[in-house]
């Protein structure tokens, strides 16, 4: 089985929650060097805090966390709390985590691991705004050597946006961010809400993870069932769309999604189409492929990997 060197860019956030939640719990295929997290959904400091929770949950205190940067490049903080709660974690119980981050900042530890790696050796997930590592990557280029790839939660084409009629929250949040992630020249692997909006927790797949004996598993089912009383997010027998677990799924199964080669552009200067992503599927000589897209996303065999692993949690 393939093992991927893994570091996980994160807004703890509800459903950034379930997916460390789901790649704590793939310890076997899934090597952590660490979780950075940076002002998103909440602030900064409750960003952190929520990673470190989560941490404790899943009982893998042996992850580091690090927090990061606590505005955008840019523009001003968007916090996204309407979602996710006031806490950021939906009515998940808060408590002080046993332990807290690290004393490095998480732009200072991402480079210092990327350029220090093997090339091309490190899987770098992104479920938030693209903050930290942009910040990383003007800061120190030569970090993008150890990037394997970038597996990015952000952007909408088909399904339109989900903060503005064109934008997703993750781009819009820090779109001067994302426009230099999608260009740094690894290859990026981006589950936007065209592939997300196919991942939905309906009441049959809550209700799987309900039957589990396990506390990373109830984190879960509650964090999801938070998501899904929300008006925003539609009927309840619909199901809320599970966005952030998917690039952690990809990278423990890829045949669970389809992608399509494209170009990428993210909108920065317009206040009427700020974190638009301009999808471009057709080949121009003056504008490299640089991006897989995520059209199709298989919806049962997310959520079945995400009940088997947690189920597993329990055991180990």
């Amino acid at each position: 089985m393939h093992t991927s060197a893994v570091i996980i860019d994160c807004d703890p956030g509800v459903d950034d929650g379930v997916a460390l939640l789901l790649a704590f719990a793939a310890s076997d295929v899934l090597k952590l060097r660490g979780i950075t997290t940076v002002a998103g959904n909440v602030a900064a400091t409750l960003t952190a805090r929520n990673a470190c929770l989560i941490r404790e949950i899943a009982a893998r205190e042996d992850v580091p966390v690090y927090a990061g940067c606590v505005q955008p490049m840019q523009r001003k903080p968007v916090e996204a709390g309407h979602f996710h709660g006031e806490s950021g974690l939906g009515d998940l119980p808060i408590r002080t985590p046993r332990k807290g981050p690290e004393a490095l900042h998480a732009v200072e530890f991402l480079i210092r691991e990327l350029t220090t790696a093997p090339a091309a050796s490190i899987s770098l997930v992104i479920t938030g705004p693209m903050t930290n590592v942009a910040t990383a990557i003007q800061r120190r280029p030569e970090v993008l050597r150890g990037v394997r790839e970038f597996a990015i939660m952000g952007g909408a084409r088909s399904a339109g946006g989900n903060i503005t009629p064109s934008a997703e929250y993750n781009i819009y949040a820090d779109p001067h961010a994302a426009q230099v992630v999608f260009n740094a020249g690894p290859p990026v692997y981006a589950f936007g809400l065209d592939a997300t909006h196919q991942v939905r927790a309906t009441p049959a797949r809550t209700a799987a993870l309900a039957a589990l004996d396990a506390p990373a598993a109830a984190a879960a089912r509650d964090l999801l069932e938070f998501a899904n009383a929300l008006p925003a997010n539609g009927p309840r027998e619909q199901g809320s769309p599970l966005h952030d677990p998917c690039p952690i799924a990809w990278l423990i199964e890829p045949s669970l999604f389809e992608f399509r080669r494209c170009h990428v552009d993210v909108e920065t200067e317009s206040a009427l189409t700020a974190g638009h992503t301009a999808v471009e599927f057709r080949s121009r000589t003056d504008r490299a492929q640089n991006v897989q897209w995520a059209t199709r996303a298989n919806g049962d065999g997310v959520f079945a990997l995400l009940t088997r692993l947690l189920a597993q949690s329990a055991k180990a």
